[in-house]
């Protein structure tokens, strides 16, 4: 009897302790952990956010950056912070729908560590070729690498960057055999690409808009489900028949598992008022990101379909990283 009352009294404190932080929210400096370097789009975007939800939180909200380790220390240091509200992981593709597949062994779980406050914008790609290849469309590309096996090289950002993962779900859904070049980053890929050493790649329109404006490399598909306004002519997988081979990479707010519901509600109403504002958006249109702003309940479910979608690709490609 003494057990079970005493058991009860720790349940109440606890319900009381979340209570009272919910309630009093934020009352100290919120913090985003951002697992890149400074200049990093992830970084650009949270520090483009920082200001505006200190408005609306009516407290400070400071960007710390903890790189290295493919993300790994960062967003663990997270996953580890106390679940309160003030640490906020500034989370992307690969550390919440890629890593757990692709890493044989993590210090933290991301599907049961985070929860989800939004999406804040997901980022397709375009497929750019060089222009000795002799193609245009889909289509085109399919009949070539087909006719030509072997031939076709694709590079990347690096093995299982969004970038290279895109490549092998391209694979998979036209039935072509391409080779994956890594690069430490999407710049010495892009070089290499202009170069003809390899032949095409995934990247993100601005890193690419000067380069098919000027007509040294060649557009062919968008990886979204609509076209971009920053590449109008450029078609969607959808359109271009390849249904199944949407993909895009995505940035979101997560918190530590068991923050209190009211204080990620807090965040989120407040996330979603910012990603509204004119300048935010038009921001990161010009970085090649579409605002979304979601609920934590969309925000769930999208990351458990981006999650199950990556570990299939993971799967059937054979990737794997050792750490």
């Amino acid at each position: 009897m003494f057990i079970r009352k005493l058991s009860i009294l720790f349940v109440v404190l606890a319900a009381a302790t979340r209570l009272a932080i919910a309630q009093d929210y934020p009352a100290r400096p919120v913090k985003i952990v951002v697992t890149f370097s400074a200049g990093a789009t992830n970084d650009t975007f949270a520090r483009l956010l920082a200001p505006k939800l200190a408005d609306l939180l009516n407290q400070s909200v400071v960007v710390e950056n903890r790189p290295g380790g493919s993300g790994i220390p960062g967003a663990d240091y997270v996953a580890k912070s106390a679940a309160d509200g003030y640490t906020l992981l500034m989370g992307n593709t690969t550390i919440l729908a890629i890593m757990g597949s692709l890493f044989r062994k993590l210090p933290f779980d991301p599907q049961r560590d985070f929860a989800p406050v939004s999406v804040l914008a997901v980022s397709p790609s375009v497929l750019v070729v060089n222009p000795s290849v002799p193609v245009r469309t889909v289509a085109e590309l399919v009949a070539f690498a087909k006719a030509n096996p072997g031939k076709l090289n694709y590079g990347s950002a690096g093995n299982g960057t969004p970038f290279h993962l895109s490549g092998e779900l391209f694979k998979g859904q036209t039935g072509i055999t391409l080779t994956h070049v890594p690069y430490k980053g999407n710049a010495p890929a892009i070089v290499d690409l202009l170069a003809g050493q390899v032949q095409m790649l995934f990247a993100n329109p601005p890193d690419v808009l000067g380069h098919l404006n000027a007509g040294k490399l060649r557009p062919i598909v968008w990886t979204g489900a609509k076209r971009t306004p920053l590449l109008p002519e450029v078609p969607t997988v959808v359109e271009a028949g390849l249904a199944n081979a949407e993909s895009v990479s995505f940035f979101a707010f997560a918190v530590p598992k068991g923050t209190p519901k009211d204080v990620i509600a807090r965040l989120n109403r407040e996330t979603v008022k910012v990603l509204k504002l004119p300048d935010v958006r038009q921001r990161m249109l010009e970085l090649g990101a579409e605002p979304v702003g979601s609920s934590p309940e969309e925000a769930e479910v999208f990351l458990r379909r981006e999650f199950a979608k990556w570990a299939k690709v993971i799967k059937d490609s054979g990737a794997k990283v050792d750490n």
